[in-house]
Formats: C-alpha cells, structure tokens, sequence
C-alpha cells in the first residue's frame, strides 16, 4: 500500500464528506464522544454499502487500511488543481 501525499489531511477531508454524506442519508450525527475510529469504520462501512468504494478483502479490512482507502476516495473526488493533491 502506497501512503498518498497529504493523507493525513485527505483522511480529514474524508471524514468531513463522509460525515455530511451520512447525514444527508439519514444516519444521525455523530457524537462529540464518537472516537475517530468509530467515524472511520462507519463511514467506510456506509460507502462500502452504498457501493462507493470497493470493500477490502476480510483479512485485510484493518483500521490503517480503512483509513487508505478512505483518503484514496476522496483523492479521486477532488479536483486535479485542489491544494491537497499538490
């Protein structure tokens, strides 16, 4: 698995969209008390579901990964000339 450039702050992004996209389809937000690591299966969980993304293999479905794929998402939703893809 490559790390992107920015992930981090791809990761973050995600997270944001994902969060909006989970409220516009009726999922109740999220909690102050909601770990990152809740948000990020939930929202993995949710565009895997709604066939968004591709699902990680069983074996390999880790939060790091989650957390690749994620970012890789976004990555690909954004525009080419977005300073996070710089």
């Amino acid at each position: 698995m490559k790390k992107l450039k920015n992930e981090s702050a791809l990761l973050k992004k995600a997270l944001e969209i994902g969060e909006t996209y989970a409220n516009n389809r009726g999922f109740n937000s999220f909690s102050g008390t909601d770990s990152s690591k809740q948000k990020i299966e939930c929202i993995y969980r949710l565009l895997v579901n709604d066939k968004l993304i591709a699902p990680l293999p069983e074996d390999k479905e880790d939060l790091l990964s989650m957390k690749h794929r994620l970012a890789m998402w976004i990555a690909k939703k954004l525009p080419d000339n977005h300073p996070l893809l710089k």
